[in-house]
């Protein structure tokens, strides 16, 4: 057995000895290192620049340091100041926690959702580093991107520099900013780490937070995100970096700035195809407060706003936001009862206004504690009355148009969302959403919603406008052509008269009007000259109700009084019907009887007929025009004319006037004569001219 257990020895180890010998035979030959040929085009790579964030250990203390009785300095600044009894803060985002609410999308609260809730004034932030570094290297700090609000670096006491104002008895401080500190070689003695040599560095942030800031936020106050410190050419470009994410983050802002102009521009010019719907105006006006609102929000990520000054101009302009949107929707519905509402609703806005700058979602004022109370109550109060009053007319939409008044509640819905912002926001609430680095807040996704909902009304309003216009224009063309056929021919020839006459509308539809009808009986000629009040399609309405009663009244009489007296009667009860009319009857012999009722008087051979004043047709029950009577002989001329020709008016906005009008008859010796000289002089209204010239009789 001994035998053969040597035999199994032997046999292994000339196994062994074969493996070993073939592994030596397959590896390949190991050639000696050297080293690479010189060349002129190496880039050459410094791994120097490095940069980390300071995540913590950080020491922190709510209050103010007290100031060295020497120096004069903060004692919580200076690198030996004991610490170790204060707070430790780690400025590490915990992934799956939400970020905070006024900060970036990896931020982390503040001090007041960190065990010092409603805390605001002064804190101080430490942290002692130790430098392991070449000594050339040139160390620097990037401020945090999201803090609040304002702050002071301090470097082993000294004071590097700042984000906001210090020098007054309060602090201000505007929207955080990207900000590059230098921290001099000569503050950064060498110290040993673990048998290392090192630099020591202490950091002091000295941290201010406005009361304001409190409002609508569970975790405002100091850092959100951590500084960054490192070499200064890696610091230089993480400052860049901040504000390419500052361009980005405000971005939206500045892009809703644009299109909210660009929207309020569009919506004026919406005014030009229908005049009459003043509901483009009030949608546009809301766009440019929208629009204001917008670009301060990204000014303020480029100037030094401070809080106080910011959120004052915000809230004037948000008020009238508020009072604007009530507005269209009221205008939208075709001004519901009571008219006294619109008055209503810039005092609830005024009161918001005013609330708000006390004690409401943003306040700015200081007050004592019952005052701010009261104050914050009536901001819920305005708020809850603008969103009731706007539900009551959508209600009174919905009654008077169906499904127009539908369509409009999803818009109003949002707006009423919008309202109650800054307490959602309090409930944690998302209000900021940064998709691919690019901020964007609840009021934005808000109006996007709304310019879509508004886009689809507005696009079906302007359809019903232009089909409602369609309609109204071909009512004015057959007006048009009704009154063209009730107009007397241009020239006429009777025996012993010559008449011309001229009818020059300030619209498509005049409210001047004039008959010659001829008396095939006794041989005399009755003419009624007038001017309804108004003018377009109503006023053209009224002068074919006034042209059909005078020939109706001239088949029973031609006397001018009688007629006046008859039309009359027809406007009383029409609302406010009313006419200027003159009438009168020249018989083969010449003599004239006039009849004037509030009419200019006519010009007999170049002057002025003087008459009694007279109340226009209308007015009055039982009202008596003036009369008189005189002879027309062979050369005379009588001038009948509207009040347009009287009445033009020049740019300068001086009247043509009765002065010039005698002047013109001097020389005019037709009825277009004149027409063409108030016409050019600046026609304001309907221009009407009868020129009569006694002839030869036949």
């Amino acid at each position: 057995m001994i035998r053969s257990f040597r035999t199994l020895i032997c046999v292994s180890a000339m196994w062994a000895f074969a493996l070993v010998a073939s592994a030596k035979i397959s590896a390949p030959r190991q050639r000696p290192l050297s080293p690479p040929p010189e060349r002129d085009d190496v880039a050459v790579i410094s791994l120097g620049r490095a940069k980390v964030p300071l995540y913590g250990p950080w020491k922190f203390q709510v209050g103010d340091s007290p100031l060295d009785p020497v120096t004069g300095k903060p004692l919580w600044a200076e690198a030996g100041f004991d610490d170790s009894h204060w707070e430790t803060v780690d400025l590490r985002h915990k992934p799956g926690t939400p970020p905070s609410v006024f900060g970036s999308p990896n931020s982390v609260p503040g001090w007041t959702g960190r065990g010092h809730p409603g805390y605001a004034g002064y804190a101080w932030y430490r942290i002692h580093v130790g430098l392991i570094e070449p000594p050339e290297t040139r160390v620097a700090l990037a401020g945090p991107t999201a803090v609040d609000d304002g702050y002071q670096l301090f470097a082993n006491g000294a004071l590097i520099g700042s984000f906001g104002d210090f020098s007054g008895k309060t602090p201000t401080a505007g929207v955080t900013k990207p900000m590059f500190f230098f921290i001099p070689q000569d503050s950064l003695p060498q110290v040993g780490i673990s048998g290392t040599s090192a630099t020591s560095l202490v950091l002091a942030f000295r941290m201010w937070m406005d009361p304001t800031t409190l409002v609508g936020s569970t975790d405002a106050g100091g850092f959100h995100t951590a500084p960054v410190l490192g070499s200064q050419d890696a610091i230089w470009d993480v400052y860049k970096l901040d504000w390419l994410a500052q361009v980005l983050s405000t971005g939206s802002n500045a892009a809703f700035a644009v299109g909210f102009v660009a929207l309020a521009l569009l919506l004026f010019s919406l005014r030009s195809v229908d005049r009459s719907d003043s509901v483009y105006l009030w949608i546009g006006s809301v766009f440019l407060l929208r629009a204001v609102v917008e670009a301060l929000h990204s000014a303020v990520s480029w100037i030094n706003l401070n809080g106080i000054t910011w959120t004052w101009m915000t809230d004037v302009l948000n008020s009238f936001i508020y009072a604007g949107w009530l507005m269209v929707w009221w205008v939208w519905f075709g001004r519901p009862r009571p008219a006294w509402l619109r008055f209503a609703v810039f005092g609830l806005a005024a009161l918001n206004l005013i609330s708000t700058l006390f004690a409401g979602s943003t306040s700015v004022i200081s007050a004592p504690t019952s005052v701010t109370a009261a104050f914050y109550v009536a901001d819920v109060v305005s708020r809850l009355l603008l969103f009731a009053t706007l539900i009551w007319i959508v209600v009174q939409g919905i009654r008077r148009q169906g499904v127009e008044g539908w369509l409009v509640l999803p818009a109003v819905i949002l707006f009423g969302v919008g309202l109650w912002a800054p307490e959602l926001a309090s409930l944690s609430v998302p209000f900021f959403w940064y998709p691919f680095g690019v901020g964007f807040t609840m009021w934005q996704v808000i109006d996007v919603a709304l310019v879509v909902t508004l886009t689809l009304l507005l696009l079906r309003r302007l359809l019903r406008s232009l089909e409602r216009q369609r309609l109204m224009a071909f009512d004015v063309k057959q007006a048009q052509e009704v009154q063209q056929v009730i107009l007397p021919e241009a020239r006429l020839t009777l025996p012993g008269l010559l008449i011309e006459s001229e009818y020059r509308p300030a619209r498509e539809v005049g409210g001047d009007f004039f008959q010659i009808i001829p008396n095939g009986v006794d041989g005399s000629l009755l003419i009624v000259a007038g001017d309804v009040t108004g003018k377009g399609l109503k006023a053209g309405m009224l002068v074919a109700l006034l042209v059909g009663a005078i020939r109706t009244a001239a088949d029973v009489c031609t006397d001018p009084d009688l007629i006046l007296r008859a039309l009359n009667k027809r406007l009383l009860g029409r609302n406010d019907a009313q006419a200027t009319c003159l009438a009168l009857t020249i018989a083969r012999d010449g003599e004239v009887v006039l009849a004037n009722a509030g009419h200019v008087p006519p010009y007999r051979n170049r002057e002025a007929i003087e008459m009694e004043g007279a109340l226009p047709l209308g007015m009055v029950d039982g009202a008596e025009p003036s009369v008189m009577r005189f002879q027309m002989v062979e050369g005379d001329t009588l001038v009948l004319m509207s009040d347009g020709v009287v009445e033009a008016t020049d740019a300068h906005r001086r009247l043509f006037g009765f002065e010039r009008v005698a002047k013109l008859l001097r020389t005019a010796t037709t009825a277009a004569e004149i027409a063409s000289a108030a016409q050019e002089f600046g026609q304001e209204d309907d221009v009407s001219v009868i020129y009569l010239t006694r002839t030869a009789a036949l």
